[in-house]
């Protein structure tokens, strides 16, 4: 399975939205990672990653999600997670993972891309 990174060239407000479909691994990681420097490079400080349809999530992908929160913070900017709930059939890999490795906290998560880029719209808890 591939990697597909999908910029959403309908900024929503401030908001960057990518979306992420296949496996999160040592391959297709330092695409995601390039994206997220991209955004920022090109002024874009508020993120949104769109993990939903990630089948598959390997330690690389956790560091690449950790130093995108990293960069984030570095720059001010924002960085919104989108993960299924953790019972979901498709999508719940990476949210799985991140529990299991005590790492889902880090993030701002929640179930869509709606409630991610809404400025009243809170975190789902861990």
């Amino acid at each position: 399975m591939t990697l597909h990174v999908e910029e959403d060239e309908d900024e929503q407000g401030p908001w960057t939205v990518l979306r992420i479909r296949g496996e999160l691994d040592l391959v297709t990681s330092p695409l995601v990672r390039r994206r997220v420097h991209d955004a920022v490079a090109d002024g874009r400080h508020d993120v949104v990653l769109d993990l939903s349809g990630v089948v598959f999530c390997d330690s690389s992908g956790v560091g690449v999600l950790i130093a995108a929160r990293r960069l984030m913070y570095s720059c001010r900017g924002r960085l919104h997670v989108v993960l299924p709930a953790p019972d979901a059939m498709e999508g719940a890999h990476v949210n799985r993972v991140l529990a299991a490795l005590g790492v889902r906290r880090l993030f701002e998560v929640y179930g869509d891309v709606d409630a991610a880029v809404s400025e009243d719209a809170r975190p789902l808890s861990a």
